[in-house]
């Protein structure tokens, strides 16, 4: 999932403990109901997540409080997730499908291009120097300058209007 060039949102309504909690981590970002729980508690049952949870866990919230989380197989609220950085926002479970797909459609609405180079240079970017993800970002900015999408973007913005995009997410190709 990680590794897919289109944008993918963690709708959670409900528990998400240990491998509920590494798929939600694979998306891009999280969105939860306000009665949704989250946890790694397999330490409970005599084992470690499996599937990349700690190694998520900590980039997500930080390495001590990973720690106490996997390490006690505590399950906390989506509140608590979303004061820790785990999820990022939290909706009444009536609205949570509703909220998630205006994300989503915002997100569909942009230039496919800028969107697939954006993931992939937070993605490669984030775990590296300073100066390799500068290069990186330089890469991609210099596929998305020549693409179609950023001229219809531009003429878009000059002539105040909304952009009308053409490219689909199949045929975009980002390889560095």
């Amino acid at each position: 999932m990680e590794k897919l060039p289109i944008p993918i949102i963690a709708c959670v309504n409900g528990f998400a403990l240990g491998g509920g909690t590494e798929l939600a981590m694979a998306c891009d970002f999280i969105y939860a109901s306000e009665t949704a729980k989250f946890g790694q508690p397999e330490i409970t049952l005599g084992v470690i997540p499996g599937f990349g949870g700690h190694r998520d866990f900590t980039r997500l919230v930080g390495k001590a409080m990973a720690k106490e989380l996997c390490m006690t197989g505590t399950v906390i609220s989506a509140q608590e997730a979303k004061e820790i950085g785990l999820v990022n926002k939290v909706f009444p479970a009536a609205t949570l499908w509703e909220e998630t797909m205006k994300t989503a459609k915002k997100m569909a609405s942009m230039g496919k291009v800028a969107m697939r180079a954006m993931k992939h240079c937070i993605d490669r970017g984030a775990d590296v120097d300073l100066h390799t993800g500068c290069g990186i970002e330089t890469e991609l900015f210099a596929l998305c300058a020549a693409s179609t999408d950023k001229k219809e973007g531009m003429l878009a913005f000059l002539e105040k209007r909304n952009l009308i995009l053409k490219a689909s997410w199949h045929k975009l190709q980002i390889s560095l």
